[in-house]
Parts: C-alpha cells; structure tokens; sequence
C-alpha cells in the first residue's frame, strides 16, 4: 500500500468536505432565498423566513420550496395578494397562517 504524505491526504479530504458545507445552507437562508424568488424583496423575505422556520415543519418548509421553482419574479411586479395566491395554492393552512402573520408582523415592523 503506497504511502500519501499527510499533506497531500488533508488537502485531498478538505476539498470534498468544503463542498459538502458550501452545499449545505440553513432552512432560513433557503427559505429567504424562495420567498425572494417567488417575488418578495430581500428584507421582506429575510424578515419573515425567521419566524416562519421556526414555526413550521421541515415538511411544511419542504412544500414552501416548490415557490422558488416558479421562477425568478420581480420584487417591484408581485403584488401581496398574488403571492399569497401562490401560498393558498400549497392547500396548507398552516403554511398559510404562518405565513400571512409573518407578512403582518415584518409589514407592521
């Protein structure tokens, strides 16, 4: 069995393991992500994506995902009561509740 220097061996287990945590982001930073991707602005999405995490479930927050793959929209072009359209079509009304109180409380400040 041939010997790898221990440089050379750290090198070749740090790669995949920084890919591994560049690829992991948390439920808040994916959920900001598809509340900005389903038309929300950024400090409105990072606003409600905190309590929203923490208040549904992993599945629920799975379901949220599939906002993001309506596509990129527009911030300036979505309107409250379209994207609440997009949550009431998750036919969730946890998801709902959660959400619509998340939108009051970051709306209220």
């Amino acid at each position: 069995m041939a010997r790898i220097p221990l440089p050379r061996a750290i090198g070749a287990l740090a790669l995949p393991a920084l890919a591994l945590l560049s690829a992991c982001a948390t439920p808040e930073a994916q959920l900001r992500t598809g509340l900005m991707n389903a038309g929300l602005s950024k400090p409105m999405a990072s606003c409600m994506a905190r309590p929203m995490v923490d208040r549904l479930s992993m599945d629920q927050l799975l379901k949220l995902r599939s906002l993001s793959k309506v596509g990129d929209l527009d911030p300036r072009k979505t309107s409250y009561d379209q994207f609440m359209r997009r949550i009431r079509a998750l036919q969730d009304v946890e998801i709902l509740r959660v959400t619509a109180s998340a939108a009051l409380g970051c709306a209220l400040g």
